[in-house]
């Protein structure tokens, strides 16, 4: 089955807010980023449309999807982005709690105070990417986050869970992955 993940383009928060499930807006350079998007999802799938499409349920990920032309995706909750509790739309620097250092220093295993670790995002898509594999798709869209990207392209082993950061496509970007 070949998986055609994309991921949102640029949100509009300031920098540096920690925003995980939160439905915040995109940024205000949403058309020209999404035209890009566009283009490149275009020339992977020329004539041979995905079977199915899913995406999160947040905005920034249906918008996209919307523009790309899938009005009405499958949304599925499990291609949230990692929660991240008491965090939620603060500004990292601004976070007063003494378990985010902890977080920074073990990220890949502790969860946010509230929230979610990487090992219940890796979970919640693997249960996803598992019920999929199930299906008779022969060719998969996804409208997601950075996390799930990530998380999926672990599962299909396109990078080690370590150092797996270096490898997350940048906003509006496509991953794409075999299963």
């Amino acid at each position: 089955m070949d998986i055609i993940m994309i991921r949102h383009t640029r949100v509009g928060v300031p920098k540096g807010t920690c925003y995980g499930w939160s439905d915040v807006p995109v940024a205000d350079t949403f058309e020209e980023e999404a035209a890009k998007t566009k283009k490149h999802l275009d020339d992977i799938i020329k004539e041979d449309a995905p079977d199915i499409v899913f995406s999160s349920p947040l905005t920034r990920a249906l918008k996209l999807a919307a523009f790309c032309g899938y009005d009405t995706p499958v949304l599925d909750n499990r291609l949230k982005e990692m929660n991240m509790g008491d965090w939620e739309m603060q500004k990292y620097d601004e976070i007063k709690d003494d378990a985010l250092q902890m977080w920074y220093d073990d990220y890949m295993h502790l969860r946010s105070t509230g929230g979610e670790g990487f090992p219940d995002l890796y979970k919640r898509v693997s249960e996803f990417l598992d019920e999929l594999r199930g299906k008779k798709y022969r060719r998969v869209a996804i409208f997601a986050h950075g996390g799930v990207l990530l998380c999926a392209g672990i599962y299909a082993g396109l990078f080690p869970a370590e150092g797996c950061f270096a490898h997350l496509v940048e906003c509006g970007g496509i991953q794409r992955l075999s299963l």
